[in-house]
């Protein structure tokens, strides 16, 4: 848990202080822009393509292997800074090669999840609840310590702060971590090369009715909440003369709900109805801040929305990361958690460039109330078309053991 509270806020910090740097130190938006697509296609095509690597080497390796190489290449940033020898070349190849390690350490932590659970035993989504507590924790005190960092220390005092929580997090799994974590890799004996165990790992995210239906439902929704967070919410803000101060305001509410929420459905655990748990949060943590937004609300009452949304969305992704794991066998976690990340992000380039489309045609408030409303019905699909997704398994299966077939043609864990 401490791994992942440090590198969730390293990751975090990384995603303000680098930009800011970029920009205090060339001037250009361009540059600035240019330097974050570097980051993050690396990161979806490697945490894509690297799923195989998890299976056969195991969590631990995998994600010190990535730390410790992110700590290399995020300190290198300041120093070659402060010497003189950082030409834009140079700076774009060392954040696409952050981000290529990161996805494969990202996917490691993430997929991890199951053998803290087992370490812990303790209920699955006791455990999912609290890394999705941790994450949305990071989102809220990440942005104060990296302004607080860049305050102190300058742009590249910050990026070197989060040089040092990658190389921390890379100390404590080297010490705390249980070897155990890589025991279940994939053995030579099974092996069908790595391009036969990565179609392997997509034929059964294809093959799962609900995996499939959850991850593209997943993939609509980050493109819809990026449309919201990079256009639409800014243009509401200067467009109304609220400035930046609301943004930031709705943010934090949203972020300190959704972290005592996760937090709750944690404690709740299995106890929770799943089937009422995802009408019920989805129904109001996504419209909802696109509803209020486009209605015209005072901002007391939009911040109001936000934090009500934000608490209906902690219960989400316990409930979600539990799914997926009760699902999907040990030896394919790397895999199929690889391939369903890199899909569902495949649509946030996207994002920006819908919503400010339809400001264009429709001006803002349409644009709000159409967005919400595209929410509203693809997170309901998922739901209506199958009431496997809300059913929990009796027991597990072993990773050694083939799983019996799920009574709607699915293959569970």
């Amino acid at each position: 848990m401490i791994v992942s509270v440090i590198a969730h806020v390293g990751t975090k910090i990384s995603a303000i202080a680098i930009p800011w740097f970029v920009l205090s130190s060339t001037g250009s938006v361009a540059v600035t822009g240019l330097v974050a697509a570097c980051e993050l296609g690396p990161y979806v095509v490697v945490k894509a393509l690297g799923g195989p690597l998890v299976d056969r080497i195991g969590q631990r390796r995998v994600s010190l292997v990535a730390d410790l190489g992110s700590a290399v290449i995020i300190g290198a940033i300041p120093l070659l800074h402060l010497a003189g020898l950082l030409p834009l070349p140079l700076l774009l190849g060392l954040v696409a090669v952050a981000g290529a390690l990161r996805g494969p350490g990202d996917n490691a932590k993430e997929t991890s999840v199951p053998l803290v659970a087992e370490a812990a035993r303790v209920e699955l989504e006791r455990v999912t609840g609290l890394f999705g507590a941790i994450e949305r924790g990071s989102g809220l005190v990440a942005p104060a310590i990296a302004a607080g960092m860049i305050m102190i220390f300058g742009p590249p005092g910050a990026v070197g702060v989060t040089a040092l929580c990658f190389a921390v997090s890379a100390v404590i799994v080297a010490v705390g971590l249980p070897r155990w974590f890589d025991a279940d890799r994939v053995e030579p004996a099974t092996r069908v090369g790595y391009l036969g165990e990565l179609r392997e790992g997509l034929r059964f995210l294809l093959r799962d009715r609900l995996l499939t239906l959850l991850v593209f439902m997943i993939t609509a929704t980050n493109l819809l909440d990026i449309a919201k967070a990079q256009v639409l919410l800014p243009v509401w803000a200067r467009d109304g003369g609220h400035g930046v101060g609301a943004i930031g305001l709705l943010l934090t509410c949203q972020a300190v709900c959704s972290t005592a929420s996760s937090l709750l459905a944690g404690w709740l655990g299995a106890r929770l109805p799943r089937r009422l748990t995802f009408f019920v949060a989805f129904l109001i943590s996504g419209p909802t801040p696109f509803l209020v937004l486009g209605l015209g609300w005072p901002v007391w009452s939009v911040a109001i929305g936000y934090g009500v949304a934000g608490f209906a969305s902690g219960f989400l992704n316990p409930m979600l990361g539990a799914i997926f794991f009760e699902r999907v066998p040990r030896r394919l976690l790397g895999r199929v958690g690889g391939l369903s990340d890199a899909i569902a992000w495949a649509g946030m380039p996207f994002g920006g460039l819908v919503a400010a489309g339809l400001i264009t045609l429709a001006g803002l408030p349409a644009a709000l109330l159409l967005l919400g409303g595209c929410y509203l019905v693809v997170t309901v699909i998922p739901g209506l078309l199958s009431r496997g997704l809300f059913e929990r398994p009796a027991a597990p299966a072993s990773p050694e053991t083939p799983p019996e077939p799920h009574p709607d043609g699915a293959t569970p864990r």
